[in-house]
């Protein structure tokens, strides 16, 4: 990279750094912190939505499975497609009618007005130890594209890889502490227009140029990444149960939800945020993968699109492109940090610990809250090597756990606070068990090649039905939603 780059790079990240503290004087309360002032637009809302989804763990893990199966990798994305347009049709509406009348600000707040508080605490565990996992998982991202691009070296003689993940890690915990949800939903706003320019309009044609046409590209690579059906029926399905669920469950869509003013808003942003997953960003990336195998045929599927970047850009464009890449990584992290954070401070500490803490303190504890999630998730992903696997270890995690209580409380009144227990400790149980190996699925079961998570949901639905037959709440427990949900 030459001087030019690494002053573009490093103008821009100082530019994102300056939007937190700009944000960190105009927040007035926790509820700006976490959620906005339940003021921003549809259009804000929805690229904001798309850069957290996609981000740079997708990026780079979605370049790396079109390296290893061509145009068949975009299967990977429209599962956010589905996600996105389902919740827009199903649960948005719900959600905003409790949200008008009660004001929450994270996900377990809805769990604890259908269900009871001990649930929410619960859902609370899950759903900030998921996002952990997933920063981390977006901070192993970064660390990979620096550590092939931007600092291959450093003066202190550590590993490129861990250095890396450092200087990753100092500047996006640092604007993400300081300037809250506003923060993250307009720099992720300019992020991934940064992001969709730089790859769409830069590195895909000059991509092309350099390796002399797309008729090279095809004649370089095995026909079978051409096809959109080189894809494993097994596959498919694991990546459908997966990650369609997250979208019910979320942290960080729900802070979305309830930042956006009111229903229709709502909406819009997640049609919008749906259409630029699929087609758009996802064709993008599994063809940039397929490109950097044609450069680099025996590199890490990881770390060949970075490799890309480095090595075929030409002065200038280089630290644009890179820069567009850390935006997405960013776009990411900063959401998942805001949404273990909220898990942390707003269903935990304020709720049980710490009660009635003056405006000031509440913003106060929840920067350190961030500071110090962040800083375990640098520890987390040092520990971590595959971004994508990364990723879906979380996100099987969670929605093993989370996603049949979470269908329950909007689709079946029987559902209970003990049926809701039993599921979530039942499915996320069996998954940590199953992904840490301390149980192994027999033989048969094996054989099929389905992902943990499919066992999880399947335990969880069976502990969530048995358990709300058995064991069914009052009925003033669940009339609080149904009103809500007729006002709203």
């Amino acid at each position: 990279m030459s001087v030019l780059d690494y002053a573009i790079f490093g103008v821009y990240m100082l530019s994102v750094l300056a939007v937190g503290v700009y944000h960190f004087f105009r927040n007035q309360s926790a509820e700006d912190y976490y959620v906005g002032n339940r003021s921003i637009k549809a259009h804000h809302v929805g690229l904001s939505i798309v850069a957290t989804d996609v981000g740079g763990g997708f990026s780079i893990g979605l370049g790396g499975v079109g390296f290893a199966m061509g145009l068949a990798g975009s299967w990977l994305l429209f599962t956010g497609l589905v996600g996105a347009w389902l919740s827009a049709v199903l649960i948005i509406p719900k959600v905003k009618g409790v949200d008008a009348k009660h004001g929450m600000m994270t996900y377990p707040d809805f769990l604890r007005h259908r269900y009871n508080g001990s649930v929410a605490v619960v859902a609370a565990i899950i759903s900030g130890i998921g996002y952990l996992g997933f920063t981390a998982a977006q901070m192993l991202a970064g660390a990979k594209l620096a550590s092939a691009t931007i600092l291959p070296k450093n003066p202190f003689g550590m590993k490129p890889i861990l250095f890396a993940l450092l200087v990753i890690a100092v500047i996006t915990i640092g604007y993400t502490v300081i300037g809250g949800l506003k923060a993250v939903i307009y720099t992720d706003t300019i992020q991934w227009v940064i992001l969709l320019v730089g790859l769409i309009f830069i590195t895909i044609p000059v991509t092309v140029w350099k390796l002399h046409g797309f008729g090279a590209i095809r004649d370089a690579l095995p026909p079978s990444h051409f096809s959109l059906f080189n894809i494993k029926p097994v596959t498919f399905l694991n990546w459908m149960v997966t990650i369609i669920p997250i979208w019910f469950v979320g942290m960080t869509l729900y802070q979305r939800m309830y930042a956006c003013k009111d229903e229709r808003e709502a909406r819009k942003a997640w049609y919008l945020a749906g259409l630029f997953e699929y087609p758009v960003m996802a064709f993008t990336g599994v063809f940039l993968g397929m490109c950097a195998r044609v450069v680099f045929p025996e590199a890490d599927s990881e770390m060949a699109l970075p490799m890309l970047i480095r090595d075929l850009l030409p002065m200038g464009v280089t630290g644009i492109v890179i820069a567009s890449y850390f935006s997405a990584i960013m776009s990411t992290a900063d959401s998942c940090l805001m949404a273990s954070s909220g898990n942390l401070v707003n269903d935990g500490i304020e709720r049980y610990v710490c009660k009635n803490l003056s405006t000031r303190n509440s913003i106060r504890l929840s920067m350190v809250a961030t500071l110090l999630i962040g800083v375990v998730a640098v520890c987390l992903a040092a520990w971590f090597t595959t971004v994508l696997d990364a990723i879906l270890y979380a996100y099987a995690f969670m929605v093993s756990g989370l996603f049949i209580p979470t269908v329950g409380a909007f689709f079946w009144p029987r559902g209970s606070s003990t049926g809701a227990m039993a599921g979530m400790l039942a499915g996320g149980g069996l998954t940590i068990l199953l992904m840490t190996k301390v149980l192994a699925l027999p033989s048969a079961l094996a054989a099929w090649k389905l992902d943990f998570s499919v066992y999880g949901i399947l335990v969880s639905a069976i502990g969530y039905v048995a358990f709300s037959l058995l064991v069914p709440d009052r009925e003033e427990e669940t009339a609080d939603l149904e009103t809500a949900e007729e006002s709203g």
